[in-house]
């Protein structure tokens, strides 16, 4: 069989059912590529779109695969994120689908197919500076921004992504889908992590392990005994709601002891600290930080990036010093720094 070449102006959209992977698939044609849609099939629990998904494809007239990737999903993602919570961490597992399925099986698919990109709904810019470095940049809509999720993405999956929604408004795509009629156009979104419908992480972790979590202790600052927790996975940094604690301030869990399933308790103040680390790093706009940068960071999806020097220790760890303490700097949680509108880098809080 003939090794045909791959062709340049060539895209593997993935496309989920939604608005946003379906207008983004109708901007590629529209700009003349060669086109081919492909959904990934991911856990059981993930509500399936495939019906949306072919359908649009029709519509659209591309070429339409499915890609079966409910083991590689358990054991990079989901096995990932019960360790995680198991070690009394907080993952995101959205940045782990990403760097390993997104931009990762779905490009290798592209590849299989001869098309030089893949193309997501993702609302983020990329672009080359001068030196033909590839870049990241915030989405134009800051209610849809997801560069936050994005910053594990390294040179080739950027020289190979497009992003066609980064410079428009979700009201905008919505009204390109109402123009041409698809049928997804006013699909509501989903809030919830996709394969934890609901949104309860324990009782999803003990029906995936099969076992029940190990009970531990409350305890204050100074060691007091304050009762019996329900396991460390029941808990995040920050918490309030559901500790079932009488005490005469109000309770906030302040650390996690996961070597004897502790979870300690103290008041609101405890919580704000000005230093991080973080680890497994990805570098979008350098290859290595020479010198300390004044930089914005982000501790989670919905903070606000805040002023913060930022200096390199060794190959895979940064820290990170705030101008003002921050509140509850949660481990397993990703910090995303940024230049203005550009990502920087990013990487896991140890």
């Amino acid at each position: 069989m003939e090794n045909k070449p791959q062709n340049q102006k060539s895209a593997l959209i993935a496309m989920s059912g939604g608005v946003d992977s379906t207008v983004s698939a109708l901007l590629t044609l529209r700009s003349g590529y060669d086109c081919a849609g492909a959904i990934m099939k991911l856990h059981p629990n993930v509500k399936d779109s495939e019906a949306d998904a072919r359908s649009a494809a029709k519509l659209l007239n591309i070429p339409f695969y499915v890609l079966n990737l409910h083991d590689v999903f358990a054991n990079k993602v989901i096995d990932n994120f019960v360790d995680e919570y198991n070690e009394g961490r907080t993952p995101n597992p959205c940045v782990v689908c990403n760097k390993n399925l997104k931009f990762g099986q779905m490009l290798d698919k592209a590849n299989e197919l001869k098309k030089k990109y893949i193309v997501t709904g993702h609302y983020a810019q990329i672009w080359q500076d001068a030196s033909g470095r590839y870049q990241l940049s915030k989405g134009v809509d800051p209610t849809k921004d997801q560069s936050y999720v994005l910053y594990t993405l390294t040179q080739h999956q950027l020289a190979n992504t497009l992003f066609p929604l980064g410079g428009m408004s979700k009201a905008e795509v919505r009204e390109i889908a109402h123009s041409i009629g698809f049928e997804n156009a006013s699909k509501s979104e989903s809030q919830d992590i996709c394969f934890v419908p609901g949104g309860d992480y324990a009782k999803f972790i003990e029906d995936y392990t099969g076992k029940a979590p190990k009970k531990g202790r409350f305890v204050d600052t100074l060691g007091n005994d304050l009762g019996e927790n329900k396991g460390i996975l029941h808990y995040t940094i920050g918490q309030r709601r559901g500790l079932g604690l009488a005490m005469p301030h109000p309770p906030y869990v302040v650390e996690i002891r996961p070597e004897d399933n502790t979870v300690v308790i103290g008041k609101n103040d405890m919580l704000y600290s000005k230093v991080l680390y973080i680890r497994s790093i990805n570098l979008i706009s350098f290859d290595k930080l020479e010198t300390p940068i004044k930089a914005k960071v982000k501790i989670r999806y919905t903070h606000v990036e805040q002023p913060a020097l930022v200096r390199q220790l060794g190959d895979d760890e940064l820290r990170i010093e705030f101008d003002e303490p921050q509140r509850a700097i949660t481990k397993g949680q990703t910090a995303v720094i940024y230049d203005g509108n550009d990502v920087l880098g990013g990487g896991t809080i140890v």
